[in-house]
């Protein structure tokens, strides 16, 4: 069973392909030297519905005018490659690190100041502070608790290449989170395990989606045993029905499995923006201590800076992250998307 795929995002995948064939260049830097006209454009792969009322408060204390542009991570990505130097936008904010680093590596941001990318810990920023980490999300499998118990529950993603599961877990290929998942497979186990894994799971009959809400909601209503997303869907949907009303339940793979990784949505400063005040002030904003206690109570994401506690019920942050992966290194989703392409996922 298929659900259709957009066509916006399949010409985005095309075009992150492109960026293989850019030139490289000096990146701009911030000097210190910032003006303000009390406005910016944000370009934003988060949905609107989790972060227009954090924008609406930013506002409001900041005076500050945010015009925004919301649409997936990819098709803006896509976008902002097309744009170019010409591009309005000066903040993109990004639903992973894989589209951050692609952007990064086509030379479309400026480098941030220290002292904003030092907010957040080493492992969920850039190396080289071309975009700074936002919240934390987690990989995980969605289960049926009506069909399954939590033993029977794969504690690996490579389980679901075995033909028992064919036809009964779901995936959403051409959503950031699960391609930014995929290419960690590949930079953990290399390009040819990840070819095999690709094939098999598309041989598997998955139920394809086109984004991670879809499959918690096929889970939920038990229209399919399990499927792959991240966590912070489970806890939203969980506090609008109540933890007891909640068919679908959570798994985290063992540590260390391709599928355990925690990725990071994060914000970059676009290069014509350099100086711009009122876009940095956004992203300083973003990792304070004000906008991290609202990811934390309304998306349900991990908080990346000091003194701000996860959601309850969540696993602690470093019980997740494999110390194998860097996130700087999930920069190539052209080379995903060719890979799902490959084998008709995409």
């Amino acid at each position: 069973m298929r659900i259709p795929l957009s066509v916006v995002a399949i010409v985005a995948g095309v075009t992150v392909i492109a960026l293989a064939g850019c030139t490289q260049a000096a990146e701009p830097v911030a000097t210190g030297e910032a003006t303000s006209d009390g406005a910016f454009t944000l370009y934003s792969g988060r949905d609107e519905a989790l972060i227009q009322p954090l924008i609406d408060q930013f506002e409001e204390q900041s005076g500050i005018s945010v015009e925004v542009r919301y649409g997936n991570t990819a098709e803006l990505g896509a976008l902002l490659l097309e744009e170019g130097d010409a591009t309005p936008a000066q903040v993109f904010l990004a639903q992973d690190a894989g589209a951050l680093g692609a952007l990064a590596n086509a030379d479309l941001f400026a480098t941030l100041p220290a002292e904003t990318t030092d907010a957040v810990p080493a492992g969920f920023t850039s190396t080289d502070d071309t975009w700074v980490g936002v919240t934390g999300r987690a990989r995980v499998i969605a289960y049926d608790s009506e069909a399954l118990s939590a033993a029977d529950v794969p504690t690996s993603v490579d389980a679901f290449t075995d033909p028992a599961w064919a036809g009964k877990f779901g995936i959403a290929p051409t959503n950031a989170s699960f391609q930014a998942f995929v290419t960690a497979y590949r930079v953990l186990n290399g390009e040819e395990a990840a070819d095999e894994w690709v094939a098999a799971v598309a041989a598997n009959s998955p139920v394809i989606f086109d984004n991670n809400r879809a499959i918690l909601a096929a889970v939920n209503d038990g229209v399919i045993e399990a499927g792959l997303i991240n966590h912070y869907y489970w806890f939203a949907l969980a506090s609008e029905t109540g933890e007891e009303n909640m068919r679908a339940q959570l798994a985290y793979p063992e540590a260390g499995d391709a599928g355990s990784i925690v990725n990071v949505a994060g914000a970059g400063l676009l290069a014509g923006a350099a100086e711009d005040a009122d876009a940095l002030e956004f992203i300083d904003y973003l990792v304070g201590a004000e906008a991290q206690q609202y990811f934390v109570d309304e998306t349900f994401e991990y908080p990346l800076i000091d003194g701000i506690d996860a959601p309850a019920g969540l696993p602690e942050l470093d019980s997740l992250v494999n110390p194998d992966l860097d996130l700087a290194d999930l920069d190539t989703l052209e080379d995903t998307q060719a890979l799902l392409g490959k084998h008709g996922l995409i």
